[in-house]
């Protein structure tokens, strides 16, 4: 008995709140599906009213505004956190000795929540407080920079404060990909002559292309569910300026008590999830089958 205990309590510690975990995510998912179809408000009905409230969501502005804000948002934070993240992997892998020191530095900003990242940096940006305060009080009275109130670049602040947070991630992601890189190929190259410019973008990066694609796949997530950065620091304003599809989720949801039209832009939501990771698990799954295939 003791010995079928003790095989029975580690599948109960980790089966049972896994099928838990599952049965929550797949009932609320259909729940909220269902409701997306329906006329509720502020309590739920189960009547069904079909696409009106996809109709509703679609014709909305805010839901137009969001989404070319998740345009500019997604390219300009994939892009630039996926450049930082490679520069710094590539500095540290240069075996300095404060990488530890460096390492912590640049994987800090994970530890700290987006509601923590999104208030301190609408204070840097608020003009009466933040930098542009800052560098009057130093003598340039004409110095402006209040991009947090501008309707045209209040979008880039969000961008900003999201790379700062999401840099470190990764940098951490393509330094296990650059580390696990052949030593021998580093030394052929610098045999051959290959500098290190040389190195890193013609050898090294064509090398961790499927560690660079999984940053980007990572962080595309990181950007369709982006809330609570945009709640902390602008709260989608000015107006509607910084508005993402999860604060429209918000808002109809919570503020405007409009339970089957937030629904039905949160399925709205899921399905631009599903348009980054279907292709991502088709590519891993052909990967897959390649490379049993090339081992016979």
């Amino acid at each position: 008995m003791r010995r079928r205990l003790a095989d029975f309590l580690p599948l109960l510690v980790i089966w049972l709140p896994l099928l838990i975990n599952v049965a929550h995510v797949v009932g609320f998912t259909a729940w909220t599906t269902w409701l997306s179809f329906t006329s509720s408000d502020l309590l739920p009905e189960y009547d069904w009213a079909g696409l009106r409230s996809y109709n509703a969501v679609l014709r909305s502005e805010n839901t137009v505004v969001a989404y070319i804000n998740l345009v500019l948002y997604g390219v300009g934070f994939v892009g630039l956190t996926t450049l930082a993240g490679f520069v710094l992997a590539v500095l540290i892998d240069q075996r300095i000795r404060a990488e530890n020191l460096l390492r912590t530095i640049y994987l800090y900003p994970l530890a700290v929540s987006f509601v923590v990242t999104g208030t301190a940096w609408s204070w840097l940006f608020n003009p009466a407080q933040g930098i542009q305060k800052f560098v009057r009080s130093l003598g340039w009275a004409d110095f402006r920079f209040d991009w947090i109130i501008d309707r045209d670049l209040a979008i880039w602040t969000i961008v900003i404060a999201a790379v700062w947070h999401g840099t470190g991630f990764a940098m951490a992601l393509f330094l296990a990909g650059l580390r696990s890189i052949d030593p021998d190929l580093h030394k052929a190259a610098q045999i051959d002559g290959a500098g290190p410019a040389r190195y890193y973008l013609r050898i090294a990066a064509p090398t961790i292309w499927p560690v660079a694609i999984s940053v980007l796949v990572i962080l595309l997530q990181f950007a369709i569910k982006t809330f609570d950065l945009v709640r902390a620091m602008t709260g989608g304003g000015p107006g509607i300026a910084t508005t993402l599809p999860a604060v429209v989720v918000y808002d109809f949801m919570f503020q405007r008590a409009q339970l089957g039209r937030g629904s039905a832009a949160a399925v709205l939501l899921l399905l631009s999830l599903v348009a980054v990771l279907l292709p991502y698990y088709l590519y891993a799954h052909w990967r897959a089958r390649r490379e049993r295939a090339a081992h016979g």
